[in-house]
């Protein structure tokens, strides 16, 4: 008797339906598994039988023949345990369900003793089977949470091998679990790091605020110990909440990279920190199987690399391609994924090897052509695509001794917020959330100027030769501190602003 039991995959960020087919027939006892299946889907045999045996229920003892459809993908991961064994069950006739096996999916990896454990990317798995019209999921007890932040399907969560099989034989059905998902993203958000530990720095604490309200990548420059690191990372604490979609887009990533630990939602953007030693393959992502890297843990958050120069060149040359499209295409013999990379870069860097250029307390130790060389591991392609450059220098004592308070990251968050949400409406039919992602023709459309910014864009891109790349950045600069003002329209004081942001690669790089 051959039986069809609904499982699911991942592929990429995005789930796809597998077909359990299992078919039993007279023979001598064997176990054959098609489809495309790896190691760990191979396995299932010895963990499947097992399983069947140690919960009361009758393996049956002749040939098993079971295809995952469809057979040209690659089937990875042991999720496929709990159909296949409700597939064995229910061919053979050990069990008779009463529930509708074609509107319901099985995911889940079992133990020896029939325990079910968690599995990666439940998350795009249920978007997916509820796509495709699917009514409820039997899934493992741990990826509840997970699970039932997909509205329109419903929940079964299970503990154990019997209990999906009381389930589905009406003996002893589950409660659907339910989770709320405006309930987790109004959660208080408490951060450790605020603006207000930073005393001084008001241009550079300006020009975070311009980054996060439009989503800008920015490059800070300074000496060792003016703070560079410090202000980046209480970037986080001012960036716009999370909405829904994007909450389940970004916990999707983290789904299928096994990063949730115990986290049913990211309700906080991503702020992710690699070390300088890191490959070009973990930033941008890859492997044998394609999997997701640095760039795309990063989708909708904050990707920082301290200390810029120091990361190998080849790896910062990647990033060029996901900086302007958004999305990381990576291209296998056997597969090609492709992985949404949407993140607002902030790096720092010193204006030399020794750190001390141009700074007046310091003799600056480096010659010429260090300085060149340190520099230009920053290539000008690389540095047209950041939208801020903005210089970090040495706090004064002043500064550091003044007993009134600065500004808080609530206060600054707040302004934040209010020109996020002129965006949102202002893009609300064009797929867009910031202003960094106009495209050229959104431009024209969404950034009206008086007289007065027109002619300071014209003598900007006259006497700072500005590539294209770089007008189109200046505008949208503009935009967003034109929101940030509460402008529709982008003034002259609004465009001078953006411009002096693009000041910085003149005066280092230019140079040497």
């Amino acid at each position: 008797m051959i039986e069809e039991i609904f499982s699911c995959s991942v592929i990429g960020v995005n789930g796809l339906i597998v077909s359990v087919e299992v078919d039993i027939s007279k023979g001598l006892p064997s176990f054959s598994l098609v489809g495309l299946p790896d190691a760990a889907v191979k396995e299932s045999k010895d963990r499947v039988f097992s399983a069947i045996k140690n919960n009361g229920f009758k393996y049956p003892m002749k040939r098993i023949t079971i295809n995952l459809a469809p057979a040209d993908v690659k089937k990875e991961g042991p999720s496929y345990d709990l159909p296949i064994a409700m597939g064995i069950l229910t061919s053979s006739e050990e069990i008779k369900p009463v529930v509708d096996l074609r509107k319901t999916v099985f995911i889940g990896e079992l133990s020896l003793n029939g325990d079910t454990r968690p599995v990666k990317g439940i998350l795009p798995m249920i978007i997916e089977s509820r796509e495709k019209n699917f009514k409820a999921a039997v899934v493992p007890w741990d990826n509840a949470r997970e699970a039932s932040l997909v509205e329109g399907i419903t929940i079964y969560p299970v503990k154990k091998l019997s209990d999906a099989i009381e389930h589905v034989c009406d003996i002893n059905p589950i409660e659907p679990y339910v989770n709320d998902l405006d309930e987790l993203l109004n959660q208080q958000q408490n951060f450790d790091l605020d603006f207000s530990d930073v005393r001084g720095q008001l241009q550079v604490k300006r020009s975070f605020e311009i980054a996060a309200a439009g989503y800008h990548n920015i490059i800070m420059i300074g000496p060792p110990g003016s703070g560079k690191t410090m202000l980046a990372r209480r970037l986080p604490s001012i960036l716009p909440s999370l909405t829904p979609s994007e909450a389940l887009e970004s916990t999707k990533i983290y789904s299928i990279s096994g990063l949730l630990k115990g986290k049913p939602l990211i309700t906080d953007r991503p702020f992710r920190s690699p070390h300088h030693t890191i490959s070009k393959i973990s930033l941008i992502g890859g492997g044998r199987i394609p999997k997701p890297g640095e760039v795309s843990l990063a989708h909708l958050g904050v990707l920082f690399l301290d200390e810029m120069p120091e990361f190998q060149k080849s790896a910062l040359e990647v990033l060029r391609q996901p900086m302007e499209d958004k999305f990381v295409n990576i291209s296998r013999v056997n597969a090609t994924m492709t992985f949404p990379a949407s993140f607002l870069l902030v790096s720092s860097i010193n204006p030399c090897p020794c750190g001390y250029y141009g700074d007046s307390s310091h003799n600056c130790q480096c010659s010429t052509t260090q300085i060149k060389n340190y520099l230009n591991k920053i290539s000008g392609p690389l540095l047209d695509r950041i939208d801020i450059h903005v210089e970090v220098k040495k706090a004064e004592y002043e500064d550091l001794n003044k007993s009134a308070k600065e500004e808080s990251s609530i206060s600054i968050k707040k302004r934040v917020e209010e020109a996020r949400q002129l965006q949102l409406s202002r893009y609300k039919n064009q797929n867009l959330t910031f202003n960094s992602q106009l495209s050229v023709k959104q431009i024209d459309e969404f950034c009206p100027m008086d007289k007065e910014a027109k002619s300071m864009l014209k003598s900007a891109f006259d006497t700072m030769n500005l590539s294209a790349r770089a007008y189109h950045k200046v505008i949208k600069l503009s935009r967003t501190i034109a929101d940030l003002d509460k402008s529709e329209l982008i003034r002259g004081i609004h465009l001078g602003e953006a411009v002096q942001y693009r000041s910085l690669d003149r005066k280092y790089w230019e140079i040497f």
